[in-house]
C-alpha cells in the first residue's frame, strides 16, 4: 500500500485517497490518467496528484521517467480534447458546453480566452504555468484554429515544465508534499489578480489606440 510510505493527513480518505488509490492501483499510469481527467474534471488538481507522485518516486514506490512521461502525455491528451472541441465547435458554443459543467467559472473561461486574445500562441506555451488558465486556453487555442503541430510542441513543453516542478517538489518535500497545495493556493490568488491587471492594461491599451485611430 502506498499509504505506508506517504502517510496522508487524512489516513487515506478523500481526494488524496483517491489519488493514492489510483497511483496504488495503476502506478506510473494513473498518475497520467489523472492529469488527463484533471484537464476535464475540475475537482482532480495537478497540485495534488503531482507533489504525491513526486514523494512516492522519492520513497522508490514509482519511476521517475516514467512519472514524467505518462504525466505529459495525460496533459497532452487532456489539452488535445479540450483544442478539439474548440476547434469542431467553435469558441462561443464551446464555451456554453464548458460553463455546464459543474464547478466550471465562467471567469475561469473567460480569463483562458482573454489571455490567448492577448498573447496569441504563446499563451499555450505561459498559460501551461498558470493555474486557472492552464487547461482551459487549449479552448481558444482550437477555436482559432491554431496549426496542431504548434500546438503539442508548445502544450508538451509547457505541461512538461509544470509536470517536473511539482513532482520535484513533492520529490523534495518527501511526506511533506500535501503542503504544496496550501502554498499554491496563495500563489494562485496572486496570479489572478497579476492576469486581471495585465487583461484591464490590455484593453485600455486598445480603447486608447482606438481612439487615436478614430477621425
Amino acid at each position: 500500500m502506498l499509504f505506508a510510505s506517504l502517510n496522508p493527513p487524512d489516513e487515506g480518505s478523500g481526494l488524496i485517497g483517491f489519488v493514492l488509490n489510483t497511483i496504488d492501483q495503476l502506478g506510473e499510469i494513473g498518475v497520467g490518467a489523472l492529469i488527463l481527467l484533471e484537464s476535464l474534471v475540475p475537482p482532480i488538481p495537478s497540485e495534488v496528484v503531482l507533489p504525491a507522485a513526486g514523494a512516492l518516486i522519492y520513497f522508490g514506490d514509482l519511476s521517475g521517467p516514467l512519472t514524467m512521461f505518462w504525466a505529459t502525455l495525460g496533459s497532452l491528451l487532456g489539452a488535445l480534447i479540450l483544442y478539439g472541441a474548440g476547434r469542431a465547435f467553435g469558441e462561443e458554443r464551446t464555451r456554453r458546453v464548458m460553463l455546464a459543467v459543474p464547478l466550471i467559472d465562467s471567469d475561469d473561461v473567460d480569463r483562458a480566452d482573454a489571455w490567448f486574445s492577448k498573447h496569441g500562441e504563446k499563451a499555450v506555451l505561459i498559460g501551461r504555468l498558470i493555474p486557472g488558465v492552464r487547461s482551459l486556453v487549449s479552448l481558444p487555442a482550437g477555436a482559432a484554429g491554431m496549426p496542431l503541430g504548434r500546438f503539442v510542441l508548445l502544450t508538451t513543453i509547457g505541461s512538461a515544465v509544470w509536470n517536473l516542478l511539482l513532482i520535484g517538489s513533492g520529490w523534495l518535500l518527501g511526506t511533506q508534499y500535501h503542503v504544496i497545495e496550501e502554498h499554491i493556493d496563495t500563489a494562485n490568488n496572486i496570479i489572478y489578480v497579476l492576469i486581471g491587471a495585465s487583461i484591464a492594461v490590455f484593453i485600455m491599451r486598445r480603447l486608447n489606440r482606438g481612439r487615436r485611430a478614430a477621425p
